[in-house]
């Protein structure tokens, strides 16, 4: 088994941070956990994708405190999200969100994004608001097999953003 020096990793990946590429949104508008920013945010620099999050007071300093990169990365500002999401819609893009619904799709059946998609993530108890439900173009769930109801905002997230950045 040939296992690559950290050199070697490092040589095949970006040598500095994107600037806002626009392609794939990863976006928690309903937070609950601070600590599930740094982690998507970290998860959004991996896959190339950029990070939608809401105007609430302790969001910057989740961010602040999540972002173990050191370096700036690239965060929209959703100051009111429904309306935020409304106008990604009519911009034309994808809108995928993160739920169980009678229309949901597998995670597994998911293709790569092939235009601007915005990932749509819910409250980690309520999920994503019914009034935000009618602008998802699909919903995709992510099976399960113990017990637990869901899993956190950040686990899914990032295993939906490997999937739509087709690096899985």
């Amino acid at each position: 088994m040939w296992v690559r020096t950290k050199s070697e990793l490092r040589g095949h990946r970006r040598q500095r941070a994107h600037s806002c590429w626009d392609h794939l949104l990863i976006a928690p508008l309903w937070p609950k956990y601070g600590v599930n920013l740094g982690t998507l945010l970290r998860t959004c620099d991996a896959v190339g994708a950029c990070l939608a999050v809401p105007h609430c007071p302790w969001v910057r300093d989740a961010l602040d405190r999540g972002n173990t990169l050191r370096r700036p990365s690239c965060v929209h500002w959703a100051n009111k999200p429904l309306t935020w999401l409304a106008a990604q819609r009519r911009a034309g893009s994808d809108i995928v969100g993160v739920e169980l619904t009678d229309e949901a799709i597998r995670l597994a059946d998911l293709p790569p994004a092939r235009r601007r998609t915005v990932v749509v993530l819910g409250h980690e108890s309520d999920g994503i608001p019914t009034e935000a439900t009618v602008l998802l173009d699909r919903a995709v769930e992510i099976p399960m097999l113990g017990t637990g109801h869901s899993l956190n905002v950040a686990v899914a997230g990032s295993l939906v953003a490997y999937k739509l950045a087709g690096l899985v």
